[in-house]
């Protein structure tokens, strides 16, 4: 599965308000590893960033002067997300600016676009519920060097969302695990789990004669029939 860590910045907190996408950034990661394949763009709004928003991410009207519109990366953009797995923090958020961004353009929505969204948001709640699941939180929570952060980017967020990620799904790679043993000689390896073929040998006329007598016996001292006699098979009957 071609999964995309991803991370926006923006104007302000509500696209229906008419803000825009400033800052996207993306990881693509295949088999759970970071494959060094990225896409980080900065894109000029064509209006003002809220005070409180820049104050967040630190991105001002004038850095982004001569960065090119959303229009014209847009296509760029999508190609790089077609078919993968989306892995966001707080998606509801970034998938409502990114759909915004795309129907201006005449792009699919996120939904027709890609294959999956994973809110790890979300999956924080289900995971610690009544604990502080922002994405500071849970890099303490995992012992994650956030060091670096000092203000909301977006390539640095997906940086960090990407071992979140790995942290919160982490688990029991396979059902058999590896159990060290002591083998002949001092060696050691894994205890093997594989059931063998069940071998099943059928009891000889002197075997039988003996179970006879044993039972015998048993009658003898309940001064009945026991037990065994009533769960035999009648002569005749079974394979």
């Amino acid at each position: 599965m071609r999964q995309i860590i991803l991370d926006t910045e923006t104007t302000g907190l509500e696209h229906a308000q008419g803000h825009r996408i400033i800052e996207f950034a993306g990881l693509e990661m295949i088999n759970r590893k970071l494959t060094g394949k990225h896409l980080h763009l900065y894109i000029h709004p064509e209006r003002d960033i809220d005070p409180d928003a820049q104050r967040v991410h630190g991105i001002s009207l004038e850095f982004l002067e001569g960065k090119p519109k959303f229009r014209e990366v847009a296509e760029e953009m999508a190609d790089f997300l077609r078919d993968a797995e989306l892995i966001i923090h707080n998606a509801p958020f970034d998938v409502g600016f990114l759909n915004a961004e795309f129907e201006r353009v005449g792009l699919p929505s996120i939904k027709n676009l890609c294959a999956n969204v994973i809110d790890t948001l979300r999956e924080a709640r289900d995971q610690f519920p009544g604990k502080r699941n922002s994405l500071d939180a849970l890099c303490d929570r995992f012992e994650i060097d956030r060091s670096n952060r000092t203000l909301h980017g977006a390539l640095v967020d997906c940086e960090l969302l990407s071992e979140v990620y790995l942290w919160m799904t982490r688990g029991q790679e396979s059902l058999v695990m590896d159990i060290d043993v002591d083998l002949p000689g001092g060696q050691h390896g894994a205890m093997d789990f594989e059931r063998k073929p069940l071998i099943v040998k059928r009891a000889n006329e002197r075997e039988l004669a003996d179970h006879q007598t044993y039972l015998n016996d048993l009658d003898k001292s309940v001064k009945g029939t026991c037990l065994w006699r009533s769960l035999e098979t009648p002569a005749g009957e079974g394979a």
